[in-house]
């Protein structure tokens, strides 16, 4: 199995015990035995269980995925996670509470100690930024000049998260926000801390279940969670809560592939029931809806963004340890 695994690394350049960076310190054999089985679903938990180890994790898997190793290790047993993604709605109105109470509700102090100073937890807008609030900011205000906001205007922020969006937009451009989300956490933090002194509102809502209207329509960083079955009535959703002539911006994580399997560790771990859209399913989703009139990637800022996020989060782990412990650390 040792050696199976050796010969499949060596394709990536990447040594068992080696002294570079990007070298995978193995400590029990075992973690070939579940890799082999589990795929990245073994790889990630025999890491989270401290069974192997590599100082730059970002490089070893640039390198494990540009060699594309993942292609070849296809156990059977992840063959029940793809069918299950495929067939099932996993983003059911009843399923889609559960990414909020196991991700977005690990704690508000836990994400401020993470995030930028507004909390927003979305890639950032490197181009002419030198720090994460100033990326962050470059853009919220990137996203209002493209809605061309206005004041008086009324904006739907579907998954608001803790409400930066809103409360950009509402302090520079003078508009009112209403913003859905689906974690209680965020929706206290933004009602304790902005609600009372902006012109926002936060509802714990599902996005299927409002009937308004509006002059622009949002939605940074949710659509990840919509689920391929959802992207057509999400489009209606927006649609039919947009004004005559309004303008809709959807800002997504998205990937070039569309009926690819949501990876199975970030299934369990990260974002329940998650599935990434390709640019053809959103235009399929968004036909006679919708004209595209712009399609901007700034997907590469992402790397700037999530070093931050790690930076910051290494910086106040001592204030959290008590809390989680060491296996949510390496998670």
């Amino acid at each position: 199995m040792e050696s199976c695994a050796r010969n499949l690394l060596a394709q990536a350049d990447i040594q068992i015990n080696g002294s570079r960076e990007w070298d995978m310190q193995v400590h029990d054999n075992d973690v070939f035995k579940r890799v082999f089985a589990e795929g990245n679903l073994g790889l990630g938990e025999t890491y989270m269980e401290g069974l192997w180890d590599v100082p730059a994790l970002d490089v070893f898997f640039d390198r494990l995925l540009s060699a594309h190793l993942d292609e070849k290790v296809r156990p059977g047993k992840l063959m029940i996670h793809a069918l299950r993604a495929r067939m099932t709605n996993l983003q059911s109105v009843r399923r889609a509470w559960q990414v909020g109470e196991s991700h977005y509700d690990l704690g508000n102090d836990f994400y401020a100690a993470m995030l930028d100073r507004r909390m927003t937890y979305t890639c950032g807008y490197w181009k002419e930024a030198a720090t994460l609030d100033e990326a962050q900011e470059a853009k919220l205000d990137l996203v209002c000049r493209k809605l061309n906001l206005k004041s008086g205007m009324r904006v739907l922020d579907i998954g608001c998260g803790w409400g930066s969006f809103m409360a950009y937009a509402a302090e520079h451009y003078g508009v009112e926000c209403v913003g859905l989300t689906i974690s209680k956490e965020q929706a206290d933090y933004g009602r304790t801390l902005m609600a009372a002194a902006l012109p926002i509102e936060f509802r714990l809502q599902d996005y299927r279940e409002i009937h308004e209207r509006f002059d622009a329509v949002v939605s940074i960083g949710m659509f990840e969670h919509v689920g391929r079955k959802n992207h057509r009535e999400f489009m209606e959703v927006a649609h039919r809560c947009l004004k005559d002539d309004g303008l809709f911006l959807l800002h997504t994580i998205g990937k070039n592939v569309r009926e690819s399997t949501p990876d199975p560790w970030i299934d369990r771990y990260i974002f329940p029931n998650g599935d990434l859209p390709a640019i053809g399913q959103i235009g399929d989703a968004a036909e006679e809806l919708f004209v595209t009139e712009d399609l901007h990637n700034f997907g590469a800022d992402y790397d700037k963004t999530l070093m931050a996020w790690h930076n910051n989060f290494e910086a106040s782990w001592p204030l959290f340890k008590d809390r989680f412990d060491t296996r949510f650390y390496r998670m």
